[in-house]
């Protein structure tokens, strides 16, 4: 099983929603920015790592606010794909620096109601649905 980190930062009442490549895995799905918890590092200390390194960002990570485990029917049908994911979502309590993308097919502000509408990454839509029933906090 992967570990992730995922990071929600806000602007205002928006929220960056990042569309992965064509020629990725899960084309063109929209998801948050984050990535692969490395050997020795914390989600926190991962999900910093990534975000500057996608976005070219200094986060400081807040409070993990969701925690779920995916698998994805395409690793069920080819073990070697390996489907399986534990998220840890964090809140970004604030960053210095404009995102920059650097690895997504494109990135965009958007507001939660905007957000429903995309096509999210399978794995990520529980995340949003809190986020939805719940609200975000902004910084």
């Amino acid at each position: 099983m992967k570990e992730v980190a995922v990071g929600i930062l806000t602007r205002g009442n928006r929220i960056l929603a990042c569309q992965r490549r064509a020629d990725g895995r899960y084309p063109l799905k929209w998801e948050f920015p984050g990535g692969k918890i490395e050997k020795g590092e914390t989600p926190s200390q991962a999900l910093a790592r990534e975000l500057h390194e996608e976005l070219d960002v200094r986060a400081t990570v807040g409070q993990e606010f969701y925690r779920q485990e995916w698998i994805y029917p395409d690793g069920l049908a080819d073990p070697g794909k390996d489907g399986s994911f534990r998220i840890f979502y964090h809140y970004i309590d604030s960053f210095t620096g404009t995102p920059f993308n650097r690895v997504f097919e494109q990135i965009r502000w958007v507001r939660l109601a905007e957000l429903e509408a995309l096509d999210i990454l399978e794995g990520n839509r529980d995340a949003v649905a809190f986020l939805v029933n719940h609200g975000i906090h902004t910084r």
